[in-house]
């Protein structure tokens, strides 16, 4: 009996932070959506041993259900051999439970059913996101209440993300699986902004954009018990993150030799990163409760960034020196259902959420550094094509401020 579910985190929230609290006129970017860290897979259960060997990905749950009566058999002559009766096809033997599969909508970024031995899992998938946030900025002093002497900045940010990933999975053996991810990433950013210090009246607009590579990762995922119709499955999750992607601190950003407060530059990088820019180890454990006709499932996530030294940061004339990058840590949580809706279609729907610790440089927290807060409701649907693939698309809406406001997702996982 093989389960599981995984999570998808994120990183470019602090990092962000780090880069606006070192150029106060920058705009957050978003690095968290580049990474995809994500990006976070839909918890699937597979109750039916038995069937390990065939089923595909996205099975979730194998509820029992009562085979029909057997037909009578009509009544046939025994010096009449002419006469063969026949049975009802299916009704040879009373059967007390039967097995049918039922897909489960994946909306998180782990799985929740483990490959079975000896089988190999290809999963496609393309994911797009967007955000929009605002920043108003007073430059100046009040006299009175309401009455403000000196200059506002108002900016505007539009950020649109697609990464396109190849993950594969192998089942080594009933209750241990690994898994790899290879994503690349598109970036597209639009800063709306009035030019501050010039009494400028149009708006300005700051276009970037990044393509490259995006953060591979590799995990592992081991079954830690012999669930069953009622009692829950845990699954024990470790999930490694490289920086293979272009991270923020290689981009050029828009500043002449260093980027300070009250500058004429924008403190926005010229190109977008495509990584986080920090190694990631994220250990988590899974449940899945099948509870026929649904499967309830959650898990709990911490993701650990380890700090770089000598870091620098690339602008127009040189580089910036700033020491050693602490990113915070990311504690996270998800919960979701289920619902089989036929034997082949099925929908889910589920809440996730991360709370990014604070950034500190050289052993300080950056000034302005704050824990964010990352919630999102997931909506799931899927339909099984064959036995051995399946169609998955997912939605999700941003509940926070810090939050993409939308994330389409769609999986196409296929079985070997």
């Amino acid at each position: 009996m093989n389960i599981l579910l995984l999570r998808r985190s994120s990183l470019a929230s602090s990092v962000c932070v780090l880069l606006n609290a070192l150029a106060p006129s920058a705009v957050l970017a978003d690095v968290v959506s580049a990474t995809e860290v994500a990006p976070v897979s839909t918890p699937r259960v597979l109750v039916q041993a038995s069937d390990a060997a065939t089923a595909p990905a996205e099975t979730i749950v194998k509820p029992p259900q009562i085979a029909p009566s057997p037909a009578p058999a009509p009544s046939a002559q025994v010096d009449a051999p002419a006469v063969v009766p026949q049975r009802a096809p299916f009704a040879a033997e009373p059967t007390p439970r039967t097995t049918q599969s039922i897909v489960v909508a994946p909306i998180f970024e782990q799985p929740g059913v483990l490959t079975p031995v000896g089988k190999f899992v290809v999963e496609p998938s393309l994911q797009y996101g967007y955000s929009s946030s605002n920043r108003v900025s007073l430059i100046g002093y009040t006299v009175i209440p309401a009455i403000l002497i000196g200059l506002i900045d108002v900016r505007e940010v539009k950020r649109n993300t697609v990464t396109a990933a190849f993950t594969g999975r192998y089942g080594v053996t009933n209750r241990l699986e690994v898994e790899a991810r290879v994503p690349y990433v598109y970036r597209s950013d639009a800063t709306v902004s009035r030019e501050i210090f010039t009494g400028s009246s149009v708006d300005g607009v700051f276009d970037a954009s990044g393509h490259a590579l995006g953060d591979a990762e590799l995990a592992a995922r081991y079954q830690l018990n012999d669930g069953g119709a009622d009692k829950p499955f845990y699954v024990a999750t470790l999930r490694f993150k490289s920086r293979t992607g272009r991270d923020p601190f290689q981009v050029v950003t828009d500043c002449l030799s260093r980027c300070v407060a009250n500058s004429k530059d924008t403190g926005l990088p010229r190109d977008l990163p495509t990584g986080s820019g920090f190694y990631s180890l994220q250990p988590g454990v899974t449940w899945l409760y099948p509870l026929d006709p649904a499967v309830f499932f959650g898990s709990f996530t911490y993701l650990h960034n380890f700090k770089r030294s000598d870091v620098s940061r690339t602008v127009v004339n040189g580089s910036e020196f700033l020491g050693t990058v602490a990113p915070g840590d990311i504690l996270g949580f998800n919960f979701g259902m289920g619902l089989a809706l036929n034997e082949k279609s099925s929908f889910s729907i589920g809440y996730d959420h991360n709370s990014v610790g604070r950034t500190k440089l050289n052993g300080v927290i950056v000034p302005g550094s704050v824990r964010s807060q990352l919630g999102t409701l997931l909506v799931g649907y899927a339909f099984r094509i064959n036995p051995k693939t399946s169609l998955s698309l997912s939605v999700g809406a941003g509940l926070t401020r810090d939050t993409p406001d939308v994330t389409l997702t769609v999986r196409l996982p296929i079985t070997f």
